[in-house]
């Protein structure tokens, strides 16, 4: 039997229950899906899968997606734990940024330049836990400074934040970035702040985050003669596609992948595997985009067949190399027969990203639907690993 107390069903219960013990039936009615799907969530049995169910059970119960998916909030995780620690002073110093207070930098100019790279250097190694210990002097650092080198920094604070599950901090974190670059007057660095800005956005606010990104592409086409703001607006597409799909509007989303593809035809995927800001954009990153999206419009065998034309090793950032063997293993692991096969990709995915990997309650819950699943036999082993480093107990 796999037992941990903070899945995705234990949280769904929990709350049902606090709504005066609600039935399954009445959430089911509210959220749209049957009471038997509820069943086998809060059993462990079966996963959400996509994020338009996560917004209506979450609206149904009247708390927010982060209440079920537990982030930013629960002890426990040693990662987590780890960059908590720092998360006070990042608030502290987002908020003295704010409200416009300018201290002198603490390091030289060289010192910074070096510092920022190997803040972003963290970023594409996902390792969030010393990347939050460095952002809070960065940050007022280079606010002293401001202009790009503070979109900049803001930016990577906003990535960090969000990862971590703190989305109001990494909303405010990209707000920064986006005045910093108006400021600055630099359109490359105003559509990677402005595509912060709408990733940070909760979930619940897909149909505001695809406005956001209709906005920014509109207002920074002009500029598209820069090979690094095509590459952010081809960026903007992707996100815009991302959450039309959660908000039902199937046609739009089509719209802006094909938009993104045609411009990720005439860029190429980046010789570095990185690109401008490490975006990364370019075919490859397409790709793992369509995975994603076919993963949220509910068809596994779509994802599964994406996945044979994507070849995640050519990109730098380890979280889209992450995301591929997460979106593979999740849609392996969703008709119950393929759990073997979904078990190597979730091994994949957290040998390329291990904190992010850790932190992904989609992937707990999906390990303990799979231990489930083998209860009436012997649990492999390397199942059990897994689990026990996702902090997942699997009973004798």
């Amino acid at each position: 039997m796999a037992t941990k107390a903070d899945t995705i069903g234990a949280r769904i219960r929990y709350w049902r229950m606090r709504r005066g013990g609600m039935s399954q039936a009445v959430l089911a009615g509210l959220a749209g899906v049957s009471q038997p799907y509820i069943s086998q969530v809060e059993s462990g049995h079966k996963t959400i899968d996509r994020r338009s169910t996560l917004v209506a059970v979450a609206a149904a119960l009247q708390v927010t997606v982060a209440d079920l998916l537990g982030q930013g909030t629960e002890p426990g995780d040693p990662a987590r734990e780890r960059a908590a620690e720092s998360v006070p002073a990042i608030w502290s110093a987002l908020i003295e940024i704010e409200d416009g207070e300018r201290r002198s930098s603490s390091r030289g100019r060289n010192e910074l330049t070096a510092d920022v790279a190997r803040s972003d250097e963290l970023r594409n190694l996902c390792n969030y836990p010393a990347m939050a210990r460095m952002l809070p002097h960065l940050l007022l650092d280079a606010a002293a400074i401001g202009g790009t080198v503070l979109a900049r920094v803001a930016y990577q604070a906003s990535t960090c934040l969000r990862n971590l599950g703190y989305r109001h901090l990494a909303l405010n974190a990209a707000r920064i970035a986006v005045t910093a670059a108006e400021e600055a007057e630099e359109p490359a660095w105003l559509a990677a702040s402005r595509f912060a800005y709408a990733q940070s956005l909760p979930i619940e606010s897909a149909p505001l985050a695809a406005r956001a990104a209709d906005r920014s592409l509109a207002a920074l086409q002009p500029a598209a003669a820069d090979e690094r703001v095509r590459q952010m607006l081809g960026q903007l597409h992707l996100s815009a596609a991302l959450t039309s799909t959660v908000s039902g509007r199937a046609d739009v989303a089509r719209d802006h992948l094909t938009e993104a593809a045609r411009e990720a035809a005439t860029l190429g995927d980046p010789p570095d595997g990185a690109g401008f800001n490490g975006c990364g954009f370019g075919p490859t990153n397409v790709g793992l985009w369509e995975m994603s999206i076919a993963a949220e419009s509910g068809e596994p065998g779509r994802v599964i067949e994406l996945s044979r034309t994507v070849r995640p090793q050519i990109l730098v950032a380890s979280i889209r190399q992450m995301s591929y063997w997460v979106d593979l293993g999740r849609a392996l692991a969703d008709s119950g027969r393929r759990d073997t096969e979904a078990l190597a990709a979730f091994v994949r995915a957290e040998q390329a990203a291990p904190v992010p990997f850790a932190l992904n309650p989609l992937v707990q819950d999906a390990v303990v639907a799979m231990a489930q699943r083998a209860k009436q036999r012997a649990v492999p082993r390397d199942l059990r690993l897994l689990a026990g480093r996702l902090g997942i107990n699997l009973a004798s």
